[in-house]
C-alpha cells in the first residue's frame, strides 16, 4: 500500500520482491483503521475473517464491505479510501500488490 497517511491498523510485509508486495493488515479494535492512501498498483484482497469494513472515500462517500474468510476481490490502482474496522473483534486480511507486469 503506497502513501498512507497514519492509521492504527497494524501492517505486516510478509514478502517484497519486486514482482508482489503482500502485507498482513490487523485491526485489533473495531473503529481501527489503515489510514487514508492510494493505490498505486493493482493489488488482490484475501479477508482471513466474517465480517465487515468501512470504506471512506474521498468526497466524503463511505461505503460497508461485507468479507468471507478466504474469498478474495480485486482493485485496480488508484482506489483511494481509509479502510476502517466494522467488527467488534480482532480482525485481518492479506493485500497482494502486483508490482511488475511480466511481460
Amino acid at each position: 500500500m503506497c502513501n498512507s497517511s497514519e492509521g492504527t491498523a497494524k501492517g505486516e510485509v510478509l514478502i517484497n520482491n519486486g514482482r508482489v508486495r503482500v502485507t498482513r493488515w490487523s485491526f485489533a479494535n473495531k473503529g481501527d483503521n489503515t489510514g487514508w492512501h492510494r493505490h498505486e498498483h493493482d493489488y488482490v484482497v484475501v479477508p482471513q475473517f466474517d465480517g465487515t469494513l468501512e470504506i471512506a472515500q474521498p468526497g466524503g462517500k463511505h461505503m460497508t464491505a461485507t468479507l468471507q474468510t478466504g474469498v478474495p476481490y480485486y482493485r485496480e490502482i488508484g482506489v483511494e479510501h481509509d479502510v476502517i474496522s466494522g467488527n467488534n473483534f480482532p480482525c485481518a486480511f492479506i493485500e497482494i500488490e502486483l508490482l511488475d507486469k511480466k511481460g
